[in-house]
Order: C-alpha cells, then structure tokens, then sequence
C-alpha cells in the first residue's frame, strides 16, 4: 500500500465556469469527476447484497454504485430520464466489474415511481439489502423572494418526500441486518443563505435519519447518513452560480473539493453487514471543513 497526500491527489481550483440545466451530464465538466473506475479497489464485503440507489447515474450516487459493484453487490439505478447518457455509462462499468445493473428511469417526486423502483428491484434482482437516498434537488438564490413555490415544492418532494415513500415501499421487504444511507450534508450544521430550501431538506434528512434509526432498531435495519462537503459533482454546474464555479472547494481546509470516489468508502463502511453497531450516524466528509 502506497500512502497519498490528500493535499494533492486531485484537482484544486481555480476551475472553469461551466454551467449546465439541471440535472447536468458528467462528460461536460472539466475536470471529469472521479467516480472511482480506477482508482476504488473493493474487497468484496457486500458479496451478494442488491443495492437501490436513487441518483445514481452521476456524482456522489455514480461513485457509490461503483463502489457497491466493486465489493460485490448488484445494483439498481435510479434517474431522471434526461441523465440516460450517464446512466448507461455506469452500467456498462458495473457491468464489466461482472455485477448486474438494472436501470430504473423516472421521477421520484411520484409516489407510485418510488413504489415502482422498489417492486421491479425485488422481481429483477431477487431482494434488496441496502437503500440508499441519494437523489436530490438544488438552486441557488440570492434574494429569498425570487424562489417560486414551484422551486420550494421541488425541493421538498425530490429530496424529503421521495425518501419517505421510497423508505416506506423498501422497508417491508429489508431483513435484520439491512441498511438504510440517506445522503445528508454538511449545509445542515452551517447552511448557505444562498441554498435556503436545499439547506432545509439537508437538516430534515439528518432528523430523519437518527429518528428512523431509533424506530427500527427492533427490526434489526441500521440508518444512517453521510454528510458531504464541497463535492466535485454535476451539481456544481447546476446548482451552484457560474460566479462560483472557479474557486469552489477552496473554502475547505484541503484547498480543493473532494471527488465522489473520495466518498464512496464512506458508504461502503455504512452498508457492510459487519458493522452491526454504526446505525443512527450522521458522518461528515468534508475536508476538514469547521462544523457547528
């Protein structure tokens, strides 16, 4: 094993402005994020499980479902229709690590397409073991009277309201030993006056996350949470204003922003079976970043 300063193992910025529409494509960014492809070596600690990962065609989702493929498990994705490129591109990859992908398009601010992502992973991939939250919705705003109902509404149905029916549908059908990961942030602890709804969505997920966890301890299904930092991902293009895009990560303690394949071992660490006591965590990545 060879040691690696995480000073200088990525990218620092300044970057270049690039910004995308929602959802936004991995390919147009520069640099391309790392998802893991390479540099993730698994070791097989989920050998067998089936994941269902919502957001997983691109950043943080992309690099945990390679990640998952990597220790052995078989994965269900799920995207919005427009990230079809970015989908397709995963799951060639897992499929050439030799685990299978079964690519779930639609929007998850359904009710019935929550139900659905789950009904079709337990008939195509025989179970489902691991749940993992990750989707979610961002826009930036200046002024707090220019985000439209419409915009707030978005927000809380993709990233609150999605997980509790994507939660609710799965929970049936995970054994003891099964985990829930809710993609939480760091924006909980020290919100962005610019990300107000985003923020708010964040903070409701880590509630959920410790609450639910306290609520199925007699079921024997651990929840918990990652909490990133500035995360190299198309959300950057997306989500953050173009004005930002060049110094974004330099904020960090590391003076750059992480990648999504920095993260994945954090998931992998919340979803092995082994780790029977972690449930009701809310473990931050993010660059040595202060929190409150």
């Amino acid at each position: 094993m060879t040691l690696i300063d995480p000073r200088s193992r990525y990218p620092r910025p300044p970057f270049k402005t690039q910004p995308q529409e929602f959802p936004g494509v991995s390919a147009k960014m520069t640099p391309e994020p790392d998802y893991g492809e390479d540099s993730y070596k698994g070791n097989g600690r989920l050998a067998g499980l089936v994941a269902l990962i919502t957001g997983g065609d691109s950043g943080i989702g992309r690099a945990v479902a390679v990640a998952f493929a990597k220790e052995g498990a078989d994965i269900a994705l799920s995207y919005l229709e427009a990230e079809e490129t970015d989908a397709k591109a995963i799951a060639s990859t897992i499929e050439k690590i030799g685990r299978k992908c079964l690519l779930l398009p639609g929007d998850i601010r359904e009710k019935a397409q929550c139900e659905h992502l789950v009904s079709y992973t337990l008939d195509q991939l025989g179970g489902l073991d691991i749940l993992v939250n990750n989707a979610a919705f961002q826009h930036p705003r200046e002024d707090f009277l220019e985000i439209s109902d419409e915009e707030w509404r978005r927000h809380f149905d993709t990233n609150i309201h999605a997980m509790f029916y994507l939660t609710k549908a799965a929970l049936p059908h995970l054994k003891p030993g099964a985990s829930i990961i809710n993609t939480s942030s760091v924006n909980t602890r020290t919100p962005m006056p610019i990300l107000i709804p985003y923020s708010m969505t964040k903070a409701a997920i880590a509630n959920f996350t410790v609450g639910l966890a306290g609520s199925l301890v007699e079921k024997g299904v651990r929840v918990n949470a990652v909490l990133p930092g500035p995360i190299w991902t198309p959300f950057i293009a997306t989500g953050m204003p173009p004005e930002q895009h060049e110094s974004f990560g330099s904020q960090a303690p590391m003076g750059r922003p992480g990648q999504p394949a920095e993260l994945a071992g954090a998931y992998v660490y919340l979803a092995d079976p082994n780790n029977t006591y972690t449930n009701g965590a809310l473990l931050p990545v993010h660059g040595a970043m202060p929190q409150l």
